[in-house]
């Protein structure tokens, strides 16, 4: 797989999507889901961090993007297929726990107290 993205990783999409994952996803899908969830990130934060990413933002900050667009895109690839997983509660566990991860961060990158750090990164 190569995923184009300038938040994340392959590494950290493929990891957070784990071993059961299905072998029928195709980088097409994982480039198409990973550009909706840049764009979320960018209308959710009210700016555009693609940009401020790929000029050299804080490794801190860029960490908290790519654990969101990483965890929206391994949704995507678990929802697609649960069947590889040992069950669906371990599919749907897996699920929570990235969705937890992302509503936390996009709770930091909306507070106002942090905007002052985000943009000065």
């Amino acid at each position: 797989m190569a995923v184009t993205s300038i938040m994340t990783t392959e590494g950290e999409i493929t990891a957070k999507e784990g071993a059961n994952v299905s072998t029928a996803l195709t980088d097409a899908m994982h480039d198409a889901w990973v550009l909706q969830a840049e764009s979320f990130v960018n209308c959710f934060a009210r700016d555009n961090f693609s940009d401020a990413v790929t000029a050299g933002l804080n490794a801190d900050v860029k960490g908290i993007f790519s654990d969101i667009v990483s965890s929206m895109v391994a949704i995507q690839g678990i929802m697609y297929d649960m069947s590889g997983y040992t069950s669906r509660t371990e599919a749907e566990d897996m699920i929570n726990v990235l969705r937890d991860g992302v509503l936390r961060n996009l709770s930091v990158l909306r507070d106002k107290k942090n905007q002052k750090f985000i943009n000065d990164a």
